[in-house]
């Protein structure tokens, strides 16, 4: 059951396009909106995590992570750092 309200304000142009699509699928305005909402936001949250290569760039990328990390100073005195929760020696 859907009870969270989206609210909006569109151009009647803009609403009689969407009336328009939406009665080409079959659906009304509200599922018609939601759909593409949910399609769009979920192509941008992709977009954020997921990315492709090709064959060359993606051997590339796999042999930049599989190579071993260049020393990194600051990181080490970091590391040396005793974390102020430990009680022990270590």
């Amino acid at each position: 059951m859907r009870d969270a309200a989206i609210n909006l304000r569109a151009l009647p142009e803009q609403r009689d396009l969407i009336d328009h699509a939406a009665s080409l699928l079959g659906k009304n305005r509200s599922d018609f909106m939601l759909e593409a909402a949910c399609e769009r936001a979920q192509a941008v949250v992709l977009d954020q995590v997921f990315f492709s290569l090709d064959g060359d760039k993606f051997k590339q990328f796999t042999a930049m992570l599989d190579a071993p990390p260049c020393p990194n100073l600051g990181l080490e005195r970091l590391m040396a750092v005793k974390a102020p929760w430990r009680t022990d020696a270590a």
